[in-house]
């Protein structure tokens, strides 16, 4: 493809330009001023640069993006598939970004972009709160769009003491979740917090919202809007970089690359022009946005193909194991790998089934939603399951591992390393890697914090749970014993009426 015919398509060097922005992130208490060189993120922002370098390789275009005309190309996320086929053609442009990175970004650009994308669709949703706010949720979405933009979301109220309503938390509350301070013709002012900012350091814009219901009386609160990271009064407040405290890629081979972060985002008057603020002072509307549009289902289907990449991942990992060690053949460890690829294999199938039980909404085809929730139930319980086979599965052989790669470069340890990591599939550097690899994944704080996602970014359990009852063909279901019921009478056995009886 000639140069003069090379689409336009989002690389990483242009990502890696537009997160040198100015935008405030503090860590340690400090002011980073250049999150793709410093050492707590640049790893992280270089991984999400690789993924728009993979889909503008001219090998990918086709596969990775779709065209917008005009010679522009931007990711399958962005897609509004019309069909099966296109709902399948862009779950498989999202599984092979998944792969890059073994399933542990977990809120990668095509996340938030799923989430805008069934929003777009159900864009009428914004229509009926109030027409300005529809057509700026439109135009705003459009020109993320456009440009490919890796978006982040914060629609999580600080926690606080959750025995008390927002206005009854106390003196020095005022500011402890983000609302509207003040307004006037060119837009709103808003001050306060929101959680959890996850990839907001390497993303390029924030949608801010409310996830969580809220009620009369909260409407200050009741807001949703869109902000570039750099917008003034904005602030980021990175937790611990797990990135910045890995001693190598050889010993930390995925908190070194793919640690995304999680900021806590304080907004310090930030004024948001009215072209894009969607959601306006209704609080019922908060939830719509979400729950009315697809925008709950759409963003939770996209963390579903992400999960069942990364449990594929975990599940070699364990067979991996059980090589290293010698055990693989041993008929008890045979039976518990048997049992995490089928949990494996579960979610992977649940995922073709929300496309094959998929259904048209208006011009759109989109997943079917309680199995997206029944889904979402059974990862919640699964994933620490699978953590903890794993560790089940290694034993001790994580914890007596070379303290760092710097043990190699010291003859004498090089030769007890050697003489002592012995495996009966591998040299004794390979073990290493693979065990180190492995506690990674399931023993180090960078893990700890995998864990604590994977149960929590959908709510805890009994908000999955209540979304899969909410969403059940109860009807069908309580049916069928009805049925049953109903083709015997207590007379045919007793002689006697029902009315009598």
């Amino acid at each position: 493809m000639s140069s003069a015919t090379q689409p336009l398509v989002k690389d990483g060097a242009e990502h890696l330009r537009s997160v040198r922005d100015g935008r405030s992130v503090y860590l340690n208490g400090k002011l980073i001023t250049d999150v793709a060189s410093h050492p707590a993120y640049r790893n992280a922002v270089g991984s999400a640069a690789m993924l728009y370098d993979h889909q503008a390789k001219p090998e990918n275009i086709e596969r990775m993006t779709f065209d917008l005309g005009g010679g522009r190309r931007v990711n399958r996320a962005w897609q509004l598939p019309t069909c099966y086929a296109e709902m399948v053609e862009r779950r498989k442009a999202l599984v092979e970004w998944a792969e890059l990175t073994c399933g542990f970004l977990g809120r990668s650009p095509d996340h938030v972009a799923s989430s805008m994308s069934a929003q777009y669709m159900g864009a009428a949703v914004f229509d009926a709160h109030d027409p300005r706010r529809g057509k700026a949720f439109r135009e705003w979405y459009e020109y993320a769009r456009a440009n490919d933009l890796f978006l982040t979301y914060v629609i999580n109220n600080v926690q606080g003491d959750r025995s008390k309503a927002f206005g009854d938390q106390g003196e020095g509350a005022e500011d402890m979740i983000a609302r509207i301070v003040d307004e006037d013709s060119s837009g709103i002012t808003i001050r306060g917090a929101k959680l959890f900012a996850t990839s907001a350091i390497m993303a390029n814009e924030i949608f801010v919202g409310s996830g969580q219901p809220l009620k009369r009386g909260e409407e200050d609160l009741a807001f949703s809007c869109a902000l570039p990271i750099n917008a003034k009064g904005l602030k980021l407040l990175s937790r611990r970089s797990f990135e910045e405290a890995a001693l190598s890629e050889y010993d930390h081979p995925l908190s070194f690359r793919y640690d995304e972060n999680d900021a806590l985002v304080f907004f310090d008057d930030v004024k948001v022009p009215w072209e894009r603020v969607f959601v306006y002072r209704d609080t019922d509307m908060c939830r719509a946005q979400l729950h009315d549009t697809y925008a709950h289902v759409y963003q939770n289907y996209q963390a579903q193909i992400r999960l069942s990449v990364k449990l594929r991942f975990l599940v070699g990992l364990a067979r991996g194991v059980a090589e290293t060690i010698g055990t693989v053949n041993f008929p008890p460890v045979r039976e518990q790998l048997g049992k995490l690829a089928s949990q494996a294999a579960l979610i992977e199938g649940m995922v073709l089934g929300m496309e094959a039980g998929g259904q048209m909404v208006g011009p759109h085809y989109l997943p079917n939603k309680h199995l997206l929730y029944a889904a979402q139930v059974q990862s919640q319980e699964m994933y620490p399951q699978i953590i903890q086979s794993i560790r089940e599965l290694a034993g001790g052989a994580m914890l007596m591992l070379p303290s760092s790669v710097e043990d190699f470069s010291h003859p004498e340890l090089s030769r007890i390393i050697q003489a002592t990591q012995i495996s009966p599939a591998m040299t004794g550097e390979e073990r290493v890697k693979l065990l180190k690899l492995t506690w990674d994944a399931v023993g180090t704080e960078f893990a700890s914090r995998h864990l604590q996602y994977e149960m929590f970014y959908a709510g805890g359990q009994y908000v999955t749970r209540g979304h899969s009852y909410r969403t059940y063909d109860w009807d069908r279901a309580t049916g069928m014993a009805q049925n049953v019921t109903a083709s015997y009478r207590l007379a045919d056995f007793t002689g006697k009426s029902d009315q009598a009886a």
